[in-house]
């Protein structure tokens, strides 16, 4: 994703305001979020213990659904998982950056109109398998709906008014981490692009998980020779 400028925030609720002007670098993220299949390679190699409601059919939780999105997970679950792939969580910034998929100003990854065909949010059914619904101008899916994600930030709900413009990384040490984007069991509001939410960094949730980003290659100077 190639690195810009642009306003970040909203101004519906406190903890999203003021609107501000950030500048991120490149970055890469995942086109979508990490998938049970995913996940479960990661905890068969590791020894890591099973998500919280592996099993879970009515959650589409488990080795049955490997294609629908990993839930149940922690923070620390999510953190470790990006670091054994190489990668890392997506900052606050650079997730609402990706989201908003080049469009400035909006509500949505696609504009300012939610409808069910576009995003799988509450009321729904259940999770869906990753790549249900049509991706961003940034090739990514589910940036809106069908579960929240974690990323590497604290979260201080005054946090904007401070925020340096260049690439942000988050407020000092709190109680809480950064949720970002709406799931499933959300609310139409709650998947606007400019959402946030604090959760203890142990919870588990039927209604988050997580994808991975990380800094962009560096070119190769040999290869311009």
């Amino acid at each position: 994703i190639p690195g810009g400028t642009f306003v970040m925030g909203g101004e519906v609720e406190d903890d999203h305001m003021p609107p501000h002007e950030v500048t991120v670098s490149s970055f890469v993220m995942d086109r979508h979020e990490v998938t049970n299949a995913e996940y479960a390679e990661f905890c068969r190699e590791v020894g890591r213990n099973d998500p919280e409601f592996w099993g879970i059919d009515n959650l589409e939780s488990g080795p049955e659904f490997p294609d629908h999105p990993v839930v149940g997970i922690t923070w620390r679950d999510a953190n470790d998982y990006c670091e054994w792939r190489g990668m890392r969580l997506p900052t606050e910034a650079e997730w609402e950056f990706a989201a908003r998929g080049g469009l400035d100003g909006k509500k949505w990854p696609w504009g300012d109109e939610l409808t069910p065909e576009k995003a799988n949010y509450n009321p729904s059914d259940g999770l869906k398998p990753v790549g249900s619904y049509p991706p961003n101008g940034y090739g990514l899916y589910d940036m809106a709906g069908n579960t929240a994600e974690w990323v590497a930030d604290f979260y201080d709900p005054a946090y904007y008014a401070v925020s340096p413009v260049e690439d942000p990384q988050g407020p000092e040490k709190t109680k809480y981490r950064s949720v970002r984007g709406g799931g499933w069991h959300s609310g139409p509001y709650c998947t606007r692009v400019y959402r946030r939410l604090g959760l203890l960094a142990y919870w588990v949730d039927i209604n988050v998980g997580f994808r991975c980003a990380g800094d962009a290659p560096k070119a190769d100077p040999s290869s311009q020779n």
